[in-house]
């Protein structure tokens, strides 16, 4: 008999989603605006706090794209981004014909480096006689970053930041919300997200201008006129009514999708206590309050004589879905021409890492079977 499949991390639904959609379905606000957008955005700045305001976007590359443009970023200028990430992080600042300049991490959380940043920052100076015009920080994997190091950094030298909290809804710095650090910040609803709205994203802007200017932008720039009139390029970036109507319905459960996801990384912590060469990676959580979004382990190859990627497999063969670290983008061969500030700290991780399912629909008896296997992965080989 097939085993069960254990996913990485599969959306789930709170039952009030439904209810969204059919009032829009009622209604025929089908279109990419009306009351569940406006309800969805409001939902998120009443979560994140009141200085934010948010716009609902078709994805969190569409708002990291919508920042930039705010920014004025273009030909000719560079931005600085976290390397340890998805390259989503990173394709926006080619859209705008600038030069992504990549910075390594730093081991303590897996973001970026306060260290390197700032060494960057100098160098970059030096060689182009201009700074960055714009700094993309990631919460990786849930974890918030080092904020105080990097917004002292960002506001001594003038360089805006935009905080890519895609993976971070819910997490905390201090008792802040992620995603609003930055000049901007980003947010994600993926299908494997916190919670979803199948896809999309958000834009948190520190202004109501700013946010009436997102949804200028996203909306194809049209002036307000009585006919079609644009001064400036615009993007069809907004989400749909319907995609918001899902959103609605997942932020009533985001609570529960959080702690869910923080006792699956307790389990996992408490499980594997006794395996020696896995490290679950954690921090102080009185300073990184992560949300955990995937819970993440590192293994010591050189005591195990296995590699992260040999579990990955192992588990894949009992059907379990497991993912190796981001590879971090300046190794990446679409990026790897670009300038890089690195220590070999994402590499290193990159190496030894592995995501474990960690989705808020997993029982107890699931997670208890993925370290299961993943122990007998180890046993095995050490049997050989």
């Amino acid at each position: 008999m097939e085993l069960k499949k254990i996913w990485l991390s599969l959306a789930q639904m709170g039952g009030q989603e439904q209810q969204y959609i059919h009032d829009a379905f009622d209604k025929n606000w089908i279109a990419p605006l009306g009351p569940n957008v406006t309800g969805f955005e409001q939902d998120l700045k009443d979560y994140l706090g009141e200085n934010c305001h948010v716009t609902a976007l078709s994805a969190g590359t569409a708002a990291l794209h919508l920042a930039m443009v705010q920014l004025g970023v273009g030909l000719g200028d560079e931005v600085i981004c976290q390397s340890f990430t998805f390259s989503a992080s990173a394709n926006p600042i080619i859209y705008q014909n600038a030069t992504p300049i990549f910075v390594d991490s730093e081991p303590e959380t897996w973001n970026i480096s306060p260290t390197l940043l700032e060494k960057a920052i100098i160098d970059r100076k030096i060689k182009t006689g201009k700074y960055p015009k714009a700094i993309i920080i990631v919460d990786l994997y849930g974890m918030p970053a080092k904020m105080d190091e990097i917004t002292t950094i960002s506001s001594t030298y003038n360089i805006p930041l935009i905080e890519d909290a895609a993976e971070a809804l819910g997490s905390e710095y201090k008792g802040r919300k992620c995603g609003t650090f930055g000049e901007y910040g980003v947010l994600s609803f993926n299908g494997n997200k916190i919670i979803t709205t199948s896809g999309g994203g958000a834009l948190v802007c520190k202004s109501r201008e700013r946010a009436q200017q997102t949804i200028f932008l996203a909306t194809q720039a049209k002036e307000n006129k009585p006919y079609y009139h644009h001064k400036e390029i615009g993007y069809n970036y907004r989400l749909s009514n319907i995609c918001a109507g899902i959103g609605r319905g997942q932020m009533k459960v985001l609570p529960g999708h959080l702690l869910r996801r923080r006792e699956i990384h307790s389990l996992y912590s408490e499980l594997l206590a006794d395996v020696k060469g896995i490290s679950v990676m954690q921090c102080n959580r009185r300073t990184y309050n992560s949300n955990y979004w995937l819970t993440c382990i590192t293994v010591n190859s050189e005591l195990l004589n296995i590699t992260a990627d040999n579990i990955r497999l192992h588990l894949d063969s009992v059907n379990i879905e497991s993912r190796l670290l981001w590879k971090p983008l300046h190794t990446q061969p679409v990026f790897e021409s670009y300038p890089a500030y690195t220590d070999g700290t994402s590499e290193g991780l990159f190496q030894i890492g592995l995501c474990l399912p960690s989705g808020p629909s997993l029982t107890n008896e699931d997670i208890e079977r993925v370290v299961a296997e993943l122990k007998k992965r180890i046993q095995n080989h050490k049997c050989q």
